[in-house]
């Protein structure tokens, strides 16, 4: 078995209403779709973070893996990436994720080869059903859905998700430049939804020191699971530390320095940011034995949740809930997809490799949407639009 093609796909995975968040107002994502095919006729698939990789596979990987044996999935690193030092060096983000979508497409390859579902490959599951969290923010209106403006719109959203799909894991947006809606709105749910939920929240870096220490005082009493970068340095956030005792968590995935700063509590990432499944198994372990949580977080289009469901099911460290925009998506690339949590769970694919199934027309369907829209503009501020927001707003 030799890869005989690989071929890239950027799409643009638009969300149902567009949410507001520190930096602006969110649409959609952007993702790039890869398939490695095999000269056997095996079709694995990939996703990764950002339409820019494409070139980068079709220029730079591509022409180095045709002919090689997918199944030597070390092998196919040793072409295509340096060293984790070398990369550290040049910074050359770009080049791991481009390469993780690849490496989780021959993840895939190597399950459908072999009859095999992604998790029993990765050494059998531990758990057959993934928690994720639902989402909540304030929201435009578009196509008369969204359009929650007020707390009191928000909690009613979030009530509605208790009672139509059993949701109990909630996490949302809190970084409003005026903090009291989002305090509001956080007290609002834990006063509605009782003690028994789980509520984390997100400020993407919103609040300088001196605010957050503030809104800590306010939110002590409130349980709230974790908060997800209060602020915007690490350092910044060991001082935040000292005036509180909510876990934080953090998209900055940089675990030697949570170590030597004992903060934040959970890193939060994706699989193909590390180079695939291998590499992200690889720093799961490291966070275990440094005590670290970590998951995933939201935006990916079915294939890259497909990676994350079974990375999660074989990991026993992966205990805490993902994020998920799942129920905001109204429409994926693939057959089975948007997934959507159930009772705060959604169980993993049990087909050979990631179990799922790329749509033809759902794919040119997405992937026009990128070229007619262009890349999704998660920076885009409706009150400036010529200007990028600053933080912090507060």
């Amino acid at each position: 078995m030799k890869v005989d093609r690989i071929e890239t796909t950027p799409v643009n995975i638009p969300l149902e209403a567009p949410y507001l968040w520190s930096e602006g107002s969110l649409p959609g994502f952007t993702r790039t779709i890869v398939r490695v095919t095999t000269n056997d006729g095996i079709t694995g698939l990939g996703e990764s973070v950002t339409a820019g990789v494409a070139a980068i596979i079709d220029d730079q990987l591509a022409p180095r893996l045709i002919g090689r044996d997918p199944i030597d999935i070390n092998g196919c690193e040793l072409a295509c990436l340096p060293t984790w030092r070398g990369l550290q060096s040049t910074n050359d983000y770009a080049l791991i994720r481009a390469f993780g979508a690849i490496e989780i497409a021959l993840w895939d390859i190597r399950g459908k080869a072999w009859g095999r579902p992604l998790y029993e490959l990765l050494g059998g599951a531990v758990r057959k059903k993934i928690p994720f969290t639902d989402y909540f923010a304030f929201r435009a209106e578009k196509d008369g859905v969204g359009g929650e403006s007020t707390p009191r719109e928000v909690v009613d959203y979030c009530l509605r998700l208790r009672e139509e799909h059993g949701t109990t894991y909630f996490e949302g947006k809190f970084g409003t430049a005026d903090p009291r809606p989002s305090l509001e709105t956080v007290r609002s749910l834990r006063a509605e939804l009782g003690p028994e939920a789980m509520i984390r929240i997100d400020s993407n870096r919103a609040y300088s020191l001196a605010t957050a220490r503030s809104l800590a005082r306010a939110l002590e009493d409130l349980d709230i699971r974790n908060w997800e970068d209060p602020v915007g340095t690490s350092e910044e956030m060991a001082a935040l530390r000292r005036h509180t005792s909510i876990p934080f968590s953090s998209h900055n995935v940089d675990l030697a320095r949570a170590v030597a700063l004992g903060v934040p509590d959970a890193l939060v990432t994706d699989v193909a940011i590390h180079g695939g499944i291998n590499r992200m198994i690889r720093f799961i372990g490291a966070c275990e034995a440094m005590g670290v949580d970590c998951w995933c977080y939201s935006g990916d289009a079915g294939i890259g949740s497909a990676a994350y469901l079974h990375v999660c099911a074989a990991m026993s460290w992966m205990r805490e809930p993902g994020q998920s925009l799942f129920r905001m998506q109204p429409l994926d690339v693939i057959e089975e997809g948007p997934f959507r949590p159930r009772n705060n769970v959604v169980a993993v694919p049990e087909g050979p490799g990631l179990g799922v199934t790329l749509s033809p027309e759902r794919l040119a369907h997405c992937h026009r949407l990128f070229l007619d829209e262009g890349p999704a503009n998660k920076h885009h501020d409706p009150a400036a639009p010529d200007r990028y927001r600053r933080m912090p707003l507060s």
